[in-house]
């Protein structure tokens, strides 16, 4: 199963949980399900998708001008953005309402790039703690092995 919807993903949850504990319906009645099991739940690690919520959030100005600082050390930004010459008109996104100004930083960041890729866990650009790197090798080389 794979969402990424929050609200979904609760909904989702919450109906493996009551499969897991016998709830009768839907096909489990038919079946004679009488419960048990288990699921492993994981979230991806965001990358350009953390950038995305932090806009959506921000409320002023100079929030959305420190997150574009933030993105021109940490995000993948689209091929089409040049960050000096965005730097040097900045007095012209400071003229633009904060709806406008949101709207640009999304429209440049890489949507590709919303989160980390399985093959991308080593490089240290990314940050990814070695309990995490431990627990999607595991995860994927017993996968292999089904």
């Amino acid at each position: 199963m794979v969402e990424q919807l929050d609200e979904h993903m609760e909904m989702q949850v919450g109906r493996l949980k009551n499969v897991i504990n016998g709830e009768q319906t839907g096909i489990s009645k038919d079946v004679g399900w009488q419960g048990g099991g288990d699921f492993i739940y994981m979230e991806l690690m965001k990358l350009n998708e953390g950038f995305i919520q932090k806009i959506e959030d921000a409320n002023t100005m100079e929030e959305l001008l420190n997150i574009w600082d933030e993105m021109k050390q940490h995000s993948f930004l689209s091929y089409r953005v040049d960050p000096k010459l965005f730097d040097e008109n900045i007095e012209e996104f400071k003229a633009l309402s904060l709806d406008e100004q949101k709207k640009l930083l999304l429209e440049m960041l890489e949507y590709n790039d919303l989160y980390v890729n399985y093959s991308e866990i080593d490089d240290v650009i990314y940050n990814v703690s070695e309990e995490d790197k431990k627990l999607n090798k595991d995860f994927y080389e017993e996968r292999k092995d089904a």
